[in-house]
């Protein structure tokens, strides 16, 4: 293999043979930098106890991504086109293996197995090509074969792994199950964008530079990437089943008594009924009113009295 020879396998490029022949292609890769980036420093932020080294290896992964795939699409021949696919076959082994491992608890033994044979479907799918209406691995024979939507039917088996973990996931009520599944949706819309850009080729332009879908191929996938590094913090974590939630949805809380107490109405004060010997408030009010009376008579006679001795001395 000479690895200096260049490579023309996207829209952007064409033939031609310049450094910055792509610079679409070139500059989207810079989503998978930023994420690999973001991913090691949320591990750093994490308490020691909480990461693991396959989350590192993931994130040096995703770095190694960006950083491949941006030196294929800026000198575009073999040597940067195995820097480009390397890093990313790595990574699907290595998250298939924790995925399988430490989401499902798949034993070690039939995580390797598992493993192995993904690989093995993998590579067999890298290497159909398409040809006269048929689809297959070539003989010597057949003239005209090449790449199945543009090299992307190698991508289908990881597309396929990811649906199959995400549905296991939910089924156990794994909390990380939305995160894989959201990514492979949009992985599935990736591959469709990839498989298209050479068809589209001439519909996509900018400015009369023909650009195709493939930096929307790398958008696309720094997120999925993310979504899977994000899932990777919540192993072990399953989420409360639906019909708990739903029981405890119905249950009306228990009002506390001292609410009780202090919402109720406060009790109205009898009144206070006189005994029968006791003389009512009226009673009283008469009695001053005589007694009164009395005191005046008896001062008036008292005057009375006076006057009438005074008329005797005189």
């Amino acid at each position: 293999m000479n690895l200096s020879e260049h490579v023309f396998l996207y829209c952007e490029r064409g033939t031609s043979t310049l450094l910055l022949a792509e610079p679409w292609n070139a500059a989207s890769n810079a989503g998978f930098i930023l994420v690999g980036l973001i991913a090691i420093d949320l591990l750093l932020r994490r308490p020691v106890e909480q990461r693991s080294a396959d989350q590192f290896l993931l994130a040096a992964l995703i770095l190694l991504i960006g950083l491949g795939s941006l030196s294929f699409h800026v000198f575009a021949n073999r040597g940067t086109e195995l820097a480009d696919v390397i890093p990313i076959n790595i990574f699907m082994l290595v998250y298939l293996g924790v995925a399988l491992n430490r989401f499902l608890g798949t034993p070690p033994g039939w995580t390797v197995l598992l493993v192995i044979g993904f690989a093995a479907i993998a590579g067999l799918a890298g290497q159909l090509k398409c040809w006269d209406g048929a689809i297959g691995i070539p003989g010597p024979e057949v003239t005209g074969a090449g790449p199945c939507l543009n090299g992307s039917v190698g991508y289908l088996p990881a597309l396929f792994a990811l649906i199959v973990v995400g549905m296991l996931m939910r089924e156990r009520d794994q909390r990380a199950a939305p995160l894989v599944l959201w990514a492979a949706a949009i992985f599935a819309v990736s591959i469709t964008l990839r498989s298209v850009d050479l068809s589209i080729c001439s519909d996509v332009a900018y400015e009369g530079h023909k650009i195709g879908t493939h930096f929307i191929w790398h958008l696309l996938n720094a997120g999925v990437l993310f979504l899977l590094f994000l899932a990777t913090f919540r192993v072990g974590e399953t989420a409360a089943p639906a019909s708990l939630t739903k029981r405890l949805e119905q249950v009306e809380p228990e009002t506390p008594a001292s609410v009780i107490l202090d919402d109720a109405p406060a009790e109205a004060e009898p009144e206070a009924v006189p005994a029968e010997d006791e003389p009512t408030q009226e009673e009283e009010d008469e009695g001053d009113e005589g007694d009164d009376e009395k005191e005046e008579e008896a001062e008036k006679d008292k005057e009375d009295e006076s006057s009438s001795k005074n008329e005797r001395a005189t």
